[in-house]
């Protein structure tokens, strides 16, 4: 699997990236031997990136996902997690977690972008992982911790990586703008953009991706199926966007999107994976990926053929915006419309 290099640094991702958190039992338990036949899978299908964090199960996903590589060549892999989520013990535990994942509750999360509090939050991934080192740091959600995030968090991770202990450091959001800042204010190599670059939404083209070709610096999309609508190759009521409900304006824009991609001979769920590759400075796509089965079909809907004119239609019937990149699978030298 083509590999692209985080601009600047030494650390290359595969194009396609396993993301780890849906084997913390994100919604729905996830077995164990299901979790390792997915991490094994991917393997085998040449996928070298993995991401993970304490956030996700309470530190399962990191249990789980350094289990599973754990004898591994550990040079022929990339692993990310996160910091500003500590695990600490959760005086008034109710039996459940209560923020979307199906684990015990014995632990809690704590907010802290400090310097301490990063450099805690490392040890204790590399305690839960079994690993010798994690090769990408990202601060997680620090949308209402700005300053302790660009002021503390961000130059202990960047001494970190000067000494060569990380091989690259950034920011993980749900929005773009405060990425842009990270990007533009602070040491970060690098930014995983959750959904906010997708066919259904591409304000990221606003702030942080014209910061991150400007700057040299490089992105990771995640959230490209914006919670589910862009996930089948028909979408239907009922479907999840960005954790609610979709809207029937935006379902009525999917299937609209989805009768274009089959006019092409591809599928929504197809052109939803390849459209980050129409951005020069998006290096991977990282998706969810629970079961053996989930890798093999993410795999093939990575590998599908996505011609370049579907992005021209979709932009001439005003389903894109104007200001999309053209170009697929490696528009990295793509021009404006």
């Amino acid at each position: 699997m083509q590999q692209r290099k985080i601009h600047n640094t030494a650390v290359s991702l595969t194009g396609l990236g396993f993301g780890a958190s849906v084997i913390g039992n994100l919604y729905r338990v996830t077995p164990a031997d299901d979790a390792t036949a997915a991490v094994d899978a991917a393997w085998q299908a040449g996928i070298r990136y993995f991401d993970t964090a304490p956030h996700y199960g309470l530190g399962l996903s990191e249990r789980r996902l350094g289990a599973a590589l754990r004898g591994r060549p550990r040079e022929e892999y990339v692993i990310s997690s996160k910091v500003g989520r500590l695990l600490v013990p959760n005086e008034e535990p109710r039996g459940v977690d209560t923020e979307g994942f199906v684990v015990r509750d014995d632990l809690r999360r704590q907010w802290d972008f400090s310097r301490d509090g990063v450099l805690r939050s490392i040890e204790h991934t590399l305690e839960r992982t079994g690993l010798d080192r994690i090769d990408v740091v990202y601060l997680h959600d620090p949308d209402d911790h700005w300053r302790q995030a660009a002021e503390e968090a961000m130059p202990a991770l960047a001494e970190l990586r000067d000494q060569g202990v990380i091989g690259a450091i950034g920011a993980g959001m749900n929005q773009s703008a405060m990425l842009a800042r990270f990007l533009r204010e602070t040491a970060a190599d690098i930014v995983m953009l959750a959904g906010r670059y997708t066919l259904l939404d591409q304000s990221a083209l606003d702030d942080v991706l014209p910061a991150a070709r400007e700057l040299g610096k490089s992105v990771v999309a995640v959230g490209v199926f914006n919670s589910g609508l862009l996930s089948r190759d028909r979408p239907a009521e009922g479907m999840r966007y960005d954790y609610q409900d979709a809207p029937p304006e935006l379902v009525d824009r999917a299937r609209a999107i989805a009768d274009v991609c089959e006019a092409y001979g591809t599928t929504l769920p197809a052109a939803a994976i390849a459209f980050p590759d129409t951005h020069p400075s998006i290096i991977n796509v990282t998706l969810g990926m629970r079961t053996a089965e989930q890798v093999v079909r993410n795999v093939k809907l990575k590998d599908q053929r996505v011609p370049d004119g579907l992005w021209q239609d979709l932009l001439a019937q005003g389903l894109i915006r104007s200001d999309v990149l053209a170009g697929h699978g490696g528009g990295r030298d793509a021009q404006c419309l």
